[in-house]
């Protein structure tokens, strides 16, 4: 691909702010209702998930927030938890 393809999208993205591209990046990262069973133990998924949503957190000036997004994303990458059950299965049966 040559520059002069890349320029207009670069240019276009100069059209928002970093907070905007970081709030799109973690929004396209978020795992959808539809594909939660899919994906909901998808260690990569998870820590992308998790990782933008710190980068949304540091870009707001709320670093605690991003730091407890930051340490879910490394418990995802070293196995150190795992994702929880469904909040649905069992609510069938009252």
């Amino acid at each position: 691909m040559s520059q002069s393809t890349q320029l207009p999208k670069t240019s276009q993205l100069n059209e928002f702010s970093t907070l905007e591209l970081a709030q799109a990046l973690m929004e396209r990262l978020s795992i959808s209702p539809d594909d939660w069973h899919r994906l909901k133990s998808n260690r990569n998924s998870r820590a992308n998930e998790q990782i933008a949503a710190a980068v949304v957190y540091l870009l707001k000036n709320q670093p605690q927030e991003a730091l407890a997004r930051l340490e879910q994303a490394v418990g995802w990458l070293d196995r150190s938890i795992s994702a929880p059950p469904c909040p649905s299965h069992g609510e069938h049966k009252k």
